[in-house]
């Protein structure tokens, strides 16, 4: 009877086979790692806005609190965009006629409030609340980077589940004393000002602040 597959079949079927595995198996580490990704996840980017607000002139210029703008974040879930009237506090005697700063005059007048490109935007299926990671001596530098020195706004973090996890599993690394939530340049010391190890100060803040984090689902996904 005469050889219905040609001698070298089998060879190719096992090389088929690898090969399918491997296309398989890499497509799929890509669709589990997608969330980590800066390219889908916008971390870094600086994106456009409809007025270019600098962080980095208005907290490490001018010395602004971040408390001034975002007047809700040690008693609401979220930190507020402030309203053009807080703007307004000091535009209306300074930078009066900068044709950057029209839409704020425009919204003041008109009462139609800007349309702000959204940084932080965590999915509807999410619950996070500011002020209890506020009032626990996580610091916003924690979270948003070096806001101080950005003259535009950009994510520093992804906000992944995996990201979140890692403090609630560990949140001596991050923790520090209540008063310097809102200090861009805290560093970890002693009452009497000398650096210690964040080890050291985030075990006694946790313990003092009585930080037990759950990482239960519900916590988050309500």
């Amino acid at each position: 009877m005469a050889q219905l597959f040609p001698r070298g079949s089998n060879a190719y079927a096992r090389i088929s086979i690898v090969v399918v595995l491997v296309v398989v198996g890499t497509g799929l580490t890509i669709l589990l790692n997608t969330n980590r990704l800066h390219y889908t996840s916008d971390v870094l980017v600086a994106k456009k806005q409809p007025v270019p607000f600098s962080h980095k002139h208005h907290v490490a210029g001018v010395g602004l609190d971040c408390r001034y703008c975002h007047t809700s974040v040690e008693e609401s879930s979220f930190a507020n965009i402030p309203p053009v009237e807080t703007c307004m506090t000091c535009h209306s005697q300074i930078w009066t006629e900068s044709p950057l700063l029209e839409p704020i005059r425009e919204s003041y007048r008109t009462g139609n409030p800007i349309e702000w490109v959204r940084i932080h935007d965590l999915p509807d299926f999410v619950y996070f609340n500011h002020s209890i990671h506020v009032h626990k001596g996580i610091g916003c530098q924690t979270c948003h980077g070096q806001v101080d020195q950005m003259p535009l706004m950009w994510k520093v973090n992804t906000l992944n589940m995996e990201w979140c996890l890692e403090c609630h599993r560990a949140p001596e690394k991050y923790v520090r004393p209540r008063e310097e939530v809102f200090n861009m340049a805290w560093k970890p010391m002693d009452e009497r000002g000398h650096v210690v190890s964040q080890a050291l100060l985030g075990a006694q803040l946790v313990q003092d602040y009585d930080i037990n984090p759950s990482t239960d689902c519900s916590t988050c996904h309500r």
